[in-house]
């Protein structure tokens, strides 16, 4: 698509600007944490439970950490996690759903298979009986969370790529004698991207939501890390009096999935141009 158009599309919608400045300054503040003078993990029981002042912007926790600092240090946790499972994700998922859809007979159908497996297993449940076996640190939380999400992914994937697969492009490729892997890797995925692109957006905010939901029943980060699901917990038996302490790090949990969200539809607009008026 034309870029005047791209833009015509994108601030056509005040939502979804509003959205995306929502969203850049929710990474902007989370990466500019350290530029806070307070320790998120400082303990200062003197000052614990406090309200709004001018010290402390959003109060202190139980704990009297500053509950402004550790939102920020929070949404670092959070985000890098909604990425990293994105990632993993994404990689998964498109290179199985393209297999699938580009082999089809029984190599389409026990993927399609392997994919109905998963989706049949309820992921937090499952994801908390891995971490009684498992460390539960970053990296194990990550490949949890991606290893439902894929296949979502290489669902939309496979059914792009049977189409695109009958496509004349494809076609005169074939008949240039070029390999499967080299039409798969050269021809399909670059045309997938679209799609890939909407399917990353989504992921990324299942993930922040699920890594939320992990943390706040225990099974995600682990404190003293802050993630918003963690505060969460922490705060939950001082809700009545001092709520702000759920407050902060309930509404960054939707305001950055909503952006998301709001995000992938856009992106939908913009890079189908069926949808492009």
């Amino acid at each position: 698509m034309d870029r005047k158009v791209m833009k015509k599309v994108f601030f056509s919608n005040k939502m979804t600007v509003l959205c995306t400045g929502l969203l850049l300054a929710v990474m902007a503040a989370s990466l500019l944490a350290p530029l806070s003078p307070y320790d998120p993990d400082a303990v200062n029981v003197a000052e614990k439970l406090q309200g709004m002042s001018s010290k402390h912007i959003f109060g202190t926790d139980s704990l009297g950490r500053d509950t402004f600092t550790r939102a920020l240090y929070g949404g670092r946790v959070s985000l890098l996690v909604g990425f990293a499972a994105m990632c993993v994700a994404v990689f998964i998922g498109t290179f199985i759903g393209t297999v699938s859809g580009y082999k089809g007979g029984k190599v389409d159908s026990i993927c399609m298979r392997v994919v109905d497996v998963f989706l049949s297993v309820p992921s937090l449940l499952f994801i908390i009986v891995v971490y009684a076996f498992m460390p539960r640190n970053m990296v194990t939380l990550v490949l949890m969370l991606a290893s439902f999400s894929w296949t979502k992914v290489a669902r939309v994937v496979r059914a792009q790529t049977l189409t695109l697969k009958e496509r004349d492009f494809v076609t005169a490729a074939k008949a240039l004698g070029v390999g499967q892997s080299t039409v798969i890797w050269r021809h399909i995925i670059p045309n997938l991207m679209p799609q890939i692109i909407v399917a990353s957006s989504l992921s990324i905010a299942n993930a922040i939501l699920d890594e939320s939901a992990l943390s706040f029943l225990g099974y995600g980060i682990q404190l003293p890390m802050a993630s918003w699901g963690s505060m969460l917990q922490s705060a939950q038996q001082y809700i009545l009096y001092n709520p702000i302490c759920a407050v902060i790090p309930g509404s960054l949990i939707l305001i950055t999935v909503l952006c998301f969200n709001v995000m992938g539809d856009m992106l939908q607009q913009i890079l189908d141009p069926k949808l492009v008026k």
